[in-house]
């Protein structure tokens, strides 16, 4: 799992959720790998893991829009189907960005390490928060950064 680009993480979920029968992650995945192809198509090039987050991010912003939307036209199953949606899309990127900062931590001359957590652990989270700031809350990361480091 660790060192797998994003595109390759959304592919392998979209097949571990056919082999489940998880239709929330399927077309969840399924629409997130097919904006990522419609935009390389258009630009002709293979896109990055910022590249991918950046839309991943967008898909976020509209799921969050149409859940206003549903609110006010009191749709409880469109709220309940954008927010599932938006649950699965940001499983995505705080994992990507961890393991790239428990891969490749930041040289630092102490260890600090607490609580019995690795020392990776903090220099995974201090990369991570950062990168994901605003849209994703610290007990995530954290929950992320722990997952990832017991693999």
């Amino acid at each position: 799992m660790i060192g797998m680009d994003i595109k390759t993480q959304l592919s392998n979920s979209m097949k571990d959720a056919m082999k489940s029968g998880d239709e929330v992650r399927k077309r969840t995945t399924r629409m997130a790998l097919a904006n990522i192809k419609q935009v390389e198509v258009d630009k002709r090039t293979a896109l990055d893991d910022a590249a991918v987050i950046s839309l991943l991010q967008k898909d976020i912003k509209n799921r969050r829009e149409a859940v206003e939307e549903a609110k006010k036209a009191n749709r409880a199953d469109l709220i309940a189907d954008n927010e599932a949606e938006i649950k699965v899309i940001e499983s995505f990127p705080p994992q990507s960005h961890a393991r790239r900062g428990i891969e490749h931590p930041r040289p630092s001359r102490h260890c600090r390490s607490r609580r019995g957590l690795p020392c990776r652990y903090g220099q995974g989270h201090e990369g991570l928060l950062p990168k994901v700031a605003g849209r994703a809350a610290g007990d995530q990361v954290s929950a992320v950064v722990k997952e990832l480091l017991a693999e």
